[in-house]
């Protein structure tokens, strides 16, 4: 893998109270909501009548719902769903491949938008958790793979469908397959372009968790709180590292690590974490 470019981010804001926010709408595109909880921001996939797939417009407000998280210090972790109750994401609408996808040149213009979206997605500082639920085919497991940590229902159902429409996939798209499931399974999801279920996907480690499809939620919500609950500073170090070491050792920024980890044990709640550790007592960190 090689280092993506770095996403510019407005001023810091201070948290919002919980509310739904439109970033990109369109009653036949589809919509991104974001809405703004306790600590926490969820991006909500909103194509219902279309299984929830990915439109042009959704893909820019994708890129659009991570410039207005970075905007916000107190936000510690995103989760990621999809709206209703059949899907996490269908893949892309490709209602819209004869306009957006027409030709090489417009090809090149929609796969813009897609690596925009994905690669703000996944450079995000603070941990990301997919809440998987129903369709999570091609594009929408391309979103899914954006994130840290996914937890599935077991309803859940996984493909790249690409072989079986002709196109092709870039290599960058597959690294990150590649580098979460190995070159075996990589390969079989490709080949055979059959849907897979969730206790497959366990198997082959592209979620973390299984739940049965009432429990998603609460087993979503349980691990946000824990990952709320945890030294922030601590959090985005081990995210920046990973990230790191998955680039090719020439492209790595480990200095940029080795702050981060400075900054860990300059921080108030280094202090605050000992403290609490030796009375005995639930930890109060507050990211500085």
């Amino acid at each position: 893998m090689t280092r993506t470019g770095e996403m510019v981010v407005p001023p810091r804001a201070r948290f919002p109270p919980p509310a739904p926010v439109p970033i990109r709408s369109g009653s036949m595109a589809g919509q991104v909501h974001l809405e703004f909880g306790d600590r926490r921001a969820t991006i909500i996939l909103d194509n219902p009548d279309r299984l929830n797939a990915i439109s042009a417009e959704m893909w820019e407000g994708l890129t659009d719902a991570t410039v207005r998280i970075s905007g916000h210090d107190d936000i510690r972790a995103v989760v990621i769903r999809g709206a209703g109750e059949r899907a996490f994401a269908s893949g892309a609408d490709i209602s819209q491949f004869g306009e957006s996808r027409a030709d090489a040149s417009a090809n090149t213009a929609y796969d813009s938008a897609t690596r925009r979206a994905t690669e703000a997605l996944a450079g995000l500082p603070m941990p990301v958790v997919a809440s998987i639920h129903g369709y999570c085919i091609g594009g929408g497991l391309a979103v899914a793979l954006t994130a840290d940590l996914r937890i599935a229902s077991h309803d859940a159902a996984f493909a790249i469908p690409a072989a079986r429409l002709g196109l092709g996939y870039a290599a960058r798209g597959i690294a990150v397959l590649l580098d979460l499931v190995g070159p075996s399974a990589t390969k079989e999801i490709f080949f055979t372009a059959r849907r897979f279920d969730a206790r497959r996907a366990l198997d082959m480690g592209l979620v973390n968790r299984v739940v049965e499809r009432h429990d998603l939620d609460r087993a979503v919500d349980e691990m946000v709180d824990q990952i709320c609950s945890n030294a922030p500073l601590t959090l985005r170090a081990v995210k920046a590292a990973v990230s790191e070491l998955l680039i090719e050792p020439p492209d790595r920024d480990l200095d940029r690590v080795d702050t981060m980890v400075r900054e860990c044990f300059g921080s108030e709640d280094y202090a605050e974490g000992v403290a609490a550790f030796l009375e005995k007592r639930r930890p109060e960190f507050r990211g500085r």
